[in-house]
């Protein structure tokens, strides 16, 4: 026969881990309390920023769903890459690593290209431009040419590894 339950026992394992983190991190503030407050209060502002444009990505990324797989992928997609530039910008506000500013560069241009790519698609998808069974197919809109060179362009960029650089 138990003395006590599973139940009992989980919930005073778990008391006694939080009380021994939080003993633990008392002790370590207690060495040098300033060192903890002094790099967080330098990152406040950039963290403060990433919070906001993770917040915003998150609300704007949740949509009632049109009807429209493709209304809706871009509906989505839009708002995630748009928090990729805002985190980007914030990390070539407040970062100082000379190769990551040059990525969140790279990413600003590049997320922003493919939101408008994904615009002009969405807006290039007409009735009009879709063959219908008894016509030939369509020729292409400038729209849908400037988003293919857009998308070829997109796949001819280099990509780095995280392994270049030293990193």
């Amino acid at each position: 026969m138990a003395l006590f339950s599973r139940s009992f026992i989980r919930k005073r394992v778990i008391s006694l881990a939080t009380t021994a983190s939080v003993t633990a991190t008392s002790f370590a503030l207690a060495q040098d309390p300033t060192s903890a407050r002094a790099v967080q209060s330098k990152e406040n502002p950039f963290l403060s920023e990433n919070a906001t444009a993770m917040k915003k990505m998150m609300t704007d990324m949740m949509i009632k769903p049109s009807g429209d797989v493709d209304r809706d992928f871009v509906a989505m997609m839009v708002p995630h890459h748009q928090g990729a530039v805002d985190m980007a910008k914030a990390e070539l506000k407040y970062g100082h690593n000379e190769q990551l500013r040059q990525l969140a560069q790279q990413i600003v241009s590049t997320q922003q290209r493919e939101i408008a790519v994904m615009r002009l698609a969405l807006d290039a998808k007409s009735p009009a431009s879709v063959a219908s069974p008894t016509q030939p197919e369509a020729a292409p809109t400038p729209q849908q040419g400037a988003s293919r060179s857009s998308m070829d362009m997109h796949d001819a960029m280099p990509r780095r590894s995280m392994n270049q650089g030293g990193m």
